[in-house]
């Protein structure tokens, strides 16, 4: 009798139902890499605006660069899911403690020595860092993201910190989501897309705060979308991958991209200044959802000769590439433009580029991976650190 967990019209790897000690896939270390990519151009448009006349498409796809970030977010619950059902399947139980354990060392090491390595900075540098005890407090609880909804941004290489603090608040619940069972954590996931969209009505009705500008972006419960996202494509895949055509994932790419496209350009979702409907917001968020889901399913199970060692590598240490860029755009394009005149705009995202990937090289191999050895200690499914 064929097992009903394999009845989903997919087309399946011959290896993806057998239970494995290790679950890595290099893939998804590309798809942070393309992910944080987006959101690297879309900061450069920031500091170094791209001229809308002359460059159309340059500029379109800087402006859907923002969704970037959900693609971090429904990733990370994607895999999360994945690792803690495949515990479950393993041992009979998840290990909440182990979890926790897990996300500190891979999380608050490199974030904490970021965030006040920038707080020092800004003594002799002026906005480099956050400048007050309360941000300072809100960043260290990993509620930098509310402060920021209710107050505005804040120093400008600070900014991008606001995500780590949503991802952490989802971290708090997911181990106990997690062992609800399939059912009941269905349902939860189900009632929390009625919630995001419930607070995206909100916002398309007129809430903002402080007057003229919109929290809506870093709001967690608009994000908590696209981790109840993830979680589900966790749970549906069942631990299967796609074994597609690699013209069948470049469509899907295509599709992804599209559907972006249709968010940003047509219903106006544009991170902190959107001006939608609530038809708009509620097509657009959907759209953005569509488009990350796709370009997971699009990547998960391309053969490995069709991943550059290169863009592997870079996918490892995106987390590094993600809490610094911002600041080397701040000192190139602000700081030290009277000295770069001569390089251009576009000679300084290369430059900033380069220095991002140098920096983020070397606080992996220096800084991180003490912590990552470390980790492995409380690791029941071993995966890339």
């Amino acid at each position: 009798m064929r097992d009903a967990r394999t009845t989903m019209d997919l087309p399946v790897a011959p290896d993806a139902r057998q239970a494995a000690a290790r679950y890595y896939r290099p893939e998804l270390d590309v798809l942070r890499f393309i992910a944080f990519l987006f959101v690297f151009m879309t900061h450069r448009t920031d500091l170094a605006p791209i001229d809308q006349a002359r460059h159309p498409w340059f500029h379109a796809f800087a402006q859907i660069g923002v969704y970037g970030v959900p693609v971090f977010f429904f990733l990370s619950a994607f895999l999360i899911t994945e690792l803690l059902e495949r515990e479950r399947s393993a041992t009979g139980t998840i290990d909440v403690r182990a979890f926790y354990v897990r996300r500190i060392l891979r999380i608050w090491p490199l974030y904490f020595l970021v965030f006040f390595g920038l707080v020092l900075l800004n003594q002799v540098l002026p906005g480099a860092g956050a400048d007050s005890p309360a941000k300072w407090l809100f960043f260290t609880l990993f509620a930098g993201n509310w402060y920021i909804t209710f107050n505005g941004w804040i120093e400008y290489p600070v900014n991008p910190m606001w995500s780590l603090s949503v991802e952490e608040q989802f971290y708090i619940v997911i181990p106990f989501l997690a062992s609800l069972g399939r059912r009941a954590l269905v349902a939860v996931n189900v009632a929390m897309l009625a919630v995001s969209y419930g607070v995206i009505v909100w916002y398309a009705r007129g809430f903002t705060t402080p007057p003229g500008f919109s929290g809506q972006w870093t709001n967690s419960f608009v994000h908590f979308q696209f981790f109840a996202g993830g979680m589900l494509l966790a749970l549906a895949l069942r631990g299967r991958r796609p074994d597609w055509h690699i013209a069948a994932r470049a469509g899907l790419w295509i599709a992804a991209i599209a559907a972006w496209l249709v968010a940003s350009a047509v219903c106006g979702i544009k991170a902190d200044y959107p001006h939608s409907t609530v038809t708009e917001s509620l097509a657009g968020w959907g759209l953005v959802l569509a488009g990350a889901a796709l370009m997971l399913v699009a990547t998960l199970g391309t053969p490995q000769r069709f991943l550059p060692a290169p863009l592997v590598y870079l996918g490892r240490i995106s987390y590094g590439l993600y809490l610094t860029h911002i600041f080397f755009f701040w000192l190139v394009y602000d700081k030290c433009k009277p000295w770069l005149a001569g390089l251009g705009e576009d000679g300084g995202m290369l430059l900033a580029f380069a220095a991002t990937v140098a920096v983020a090289s070397v606080l992996y191999r220096t800084f991180e991976t003490p912590f990552l050895r470390l980790k492995r200690r409380f690791t029941r499914v071993p995966s890339r650190d």
